[in-house]
């Protein structure tokens, strides 16, 4: 299978370092950094899945121009949820395939779960507050970070009344890490996710451009893993 790296940074080239293992073959890059063709460029014509880990921005314009190819995508980007109306509208028009995530690690996607059905438990007991942190490297732009507000709407959709509290740090090098608590008059409850390293989250991209060859439709990683 086909891929074409759309951006070239940090996760960029460990999708790259990773591929052959999930019988994928990189053939080329898109990033304005280190120059070449974009992706309207003929040379990828054949590609089958576009994997992007870029801007917000960047998103908005190549997102329409790669699903007008007929190249499915793995959308890794955050921040870009203003322009998701017309983003599906492209992808359905197209008619090809997308799975956009704010997060590919398979621990994430799992944590989501568990995370909402603790709060389904905590929300009818009136004397539980909640709070979810968040960390990750200086170099992360967005705060909360992507994968921060997607449990908080999983919380409020699983039946949490109350407001939970979020919070950001943003320092050095951490990969990610994700906090929920639920605190009561007497005790504290925390569940947390901890990223050791990125090769999580480009593992699953991998998994999710394996996956989406060839379907059409919006899909996430629960799609993908089968929740």
């Amino acid at each position: 299978m086909r891929l074409l790296l759309v951006g070239y940074g940090r996760m960029g080239r460990l999708v790259e370092s990773l591929a052959a293992e999930y019988g994928c073959e990189v053939a080329g890059v898109v990033d304005p950094v280190i120059g070449g063709d974009d992706v309207n460029a003929e040379r990828w014509s054949g590609v089958d899945v576009a994997i992007d880990f870029t801007t917000p921005a960047a998103v908005v314009k190549n997102a329409p121009a790669l699903a007008r190819r007929k190249i499915d995508i793995v959308l890794g980007t955050t921040g870009w949820s203003a322009h998701e109306a017309a983003l599906r509208g492209a992808i359905e028009d197209a008619g090809t395939g997308i799975v956009a995530a704010p997060n590919f690690s398979t621990g994430v996607v799992l944590f989501e779960a568990v995370v909402a059905h603790a709060a389904q438990l905590f929300g009818g007991q009136a004397e539980f507050g909640a709070f979810l942190h968040e960390a990750h490297h200086a170099a992360k732009k967005d705060a909360p970070s992507g994968t921060a507000l997607l449990l908080k709407k999983t919380m409020e959709q699983a039946g949490f009344p109350r407001a939970i509290d979020v919070s950001s740090t943003r320092a050095g090098f951490i990969p990610g890490n994700h906090t929920v608590g639920f605190d009561g008059p007497a005790e504290t409850i925390t569940l947390t996710h901890a990223a050791r390293d990125r090769t999580a989250f480009a593992r699953g991209a991998l998994v999710a451009a394996r996956w989406i060859k060839g379907k059409r439709g919006w899909y996430t990683m629960k799609d993908v893993l089968g929740l």
